[in-house]
């Protein structure tokens, strides 16, 4: 350890090239992929192992080479595309519930002192209160079919998109109110041409934030009277211990909401490419 912090200080070139290495955006993709790839190395590694050891049931936890065979085989009969458009059409229609109501009381309750008195006491009462603690009584509210699916992932989605645009909005730049102030801005112009501008950049951060809670509930949502949905796959192939089955379930769930963050993370700084990325 010694010997390495001496030739740092020997040679401080040595600890720029490491710097710049960790700061540029390509050689932190290549670092991560080559992470990624080296975890599924070892877990394939560890299934060959296994197989001549046998230290542990491979039926149990089948190797990632079983979970890509099996994903092709449920993607060439189509089931998988099935499950993977019902999930997702479910979290997006989900999030889009939330996303008016959480903007309003966001912003009502970071600008207006009666929202804030009236709905804050409320909210925080309700928020820390798990989704899955309220599955049963949406199933009893809204019945069984879609309704209870969508709302209870609206609810997973709600506080954090609130609670996001709540504190950039709490935070807009006051120089900025005055000035708008000065000038005669008020009502809803004021909310059209300073607030939501201000807010925009964190909101889209909310959005991305809520879609990430929507797959995280996804899962629970499909367990219970559901037909088709990457849930309802992995329950159902829980009670047939089809363990490859539920694993490509699960794993398909993270793939899909890798994605989607990083397609809306990509757009997001082009839109708000003023901003800067390290605030993130």
């Amino acid at each position: 350890m010694s010997s390495e912090l001496n030739a740092d200080l020997a040679f401080p070139e040595r600890q720029r090239v490491l710097d710049f290495s960790l700061q540029n955006p390509r050689a932190m993709r290549v670092y991560k992929a080559f992470t990624l790839i080296a975890f599924v190395a070892a877990w394939q590694a560890i299934d060959l192992i296994n197989s001549v050891l046998h230290f542990y049931n491979p039926l149990l936890i089948p190797s990632p080479l079983d979970i890509v065979r099996k994903a092709m085989a449920l993607w060439s009969t189509g089931a998988l595309q099935k499950h993977i458009v019902a999930s997702m059409m479910r979290v997006f229609l989900g999030v889009a519930i939330a996303f008016v109501p959480a903007i309003v009381l966001g912003v009502g309750i970071a600008r207006s002192r009666i929202v804030e008195v009236v709905f804050e006491p409320l909210i925080e009462l309700i928020r820390p209160i798990p989704p899955l603690a309220v599955l049963p009584m949406f199933i009893l509210w809204f019945g069984i079919g879609e309704l209870s699916k969508l709302i209870f992932i609206a609810f997973a989605a709600f506080y954090v998109i609130m609670t996001t645009v709540a504190l950039s909005a709490a935070n807009i730049d006051v120089v900025l109110i005055r000035a708008a102030r000065t000038l005669g801005i008020k009502g809803w112009r004021f909310y059209r041409e300073i607030v939501f501008p201000a807010i925009s950049p964190d909101l889209f951060v909310g959005v991305r934030l809520g879609l990430s809670a929507g797959f995280v509930v996804i899962v629970a949502s499909e367990f219970i009277a559901a037909d088709v949905g990457l849930g309802y796959m992995i329950n159902y192939a829980r009670a047939y211990f089809r363990v490859s089955d539920m694993f490509v379930g699960a794993l398909t769930i993270g793939v899909i909401g890798y994605a989607v963050n990083l397609v809306l993370l990509i757009v997001e700084r082009r839109l708000f490419s003023w901003r800067v990325n390290d605030e993130r």
